[in-house]
């Protein structure tokens, strides 16, 4: 499970990169949208957008291996402002093909200290997550299930993490919408709760 976990991180490059604006294919008025933070764009191919629930969109895309579902919202709020860092967020994908569901991460939008932890909190619920470059995953597979179970309970996820350079942040992602946009990418991918 590890190797698919560290297989993960081009793919989470590949979002980061998008959520940069640099992805190939998004067009200048799709990077002009005003007000309300932005979800992240999908990799390029052909992505269909499964739906909107608050700050969480769904999308479904097809890969070498297989569809993939996964859904992602951007922090709400993020300390210290002014931190010179790309934005934020949070995912969580389904590969069915691959028998994977339910694989938690957060792009934190710079490059996590060297074998420093991310700590999320989900009212109360606390779990560590892994690191590699920019991003954070569960160690486990089991793991993953128990903290997207404490997501479809929870009203906000607090995240926490130390870059190379710079002080620790601390982002808040809402979790308004975060079980029905879950729903969304569970009957594409045939996920069953």
């Amino acid at each position: 499970m590890r190797l698919v976990r560290l297989l993960l991180v081009g793919a989470v490059a590949v979002w980061t990169v998008a959520l940069a604006g640099a992805t190939p294919g998004w067009t200048a008025e799709k990077k002009k949208k005003p007000a309300a933070p932005a979800p992240a764009p999908a990799p390029a191919g052909k992505t269909r957008t499964l739906g909107t629930e608050g700050s969480w969109t769904a999308y479904e895309f097809q890969d070498k291996s297989g569809r993939v579902c996964y859904l992602v919202s951007p922090a709400q709020k993020s300390e210290p402002a002014g931190a010179r860092r790309k934005p934020p967020s949070a995912m969580v994908t389904h590969r069915p093909e691959e028998k994977i569901a339910n694989v938690v991460s957060f792009v934190e939008g710079y490059a996590l200290k060297d074998g420093s932890e991310v700590s999320i909190d989900v009212g109360g619920a606390k779990f560590e997550l892994f690191t590699k470059d920019g991003s954070a995953w569960a160690r486990n597979a089991e793991l993953d299930k128990t903290i997207v179970t404490a997501l479809i309970k929870g009203r906000s996820a607090v995240v926490k993490g130390t870059p190379q350079h710079g002080a620790p942040t601390t982002d808040t992602y809402s979790l308004s919408g975060f079980s029905r946009a879950l729903a969304l990418i569970d009957k594409a991918c045939g996920v069953k709760r």
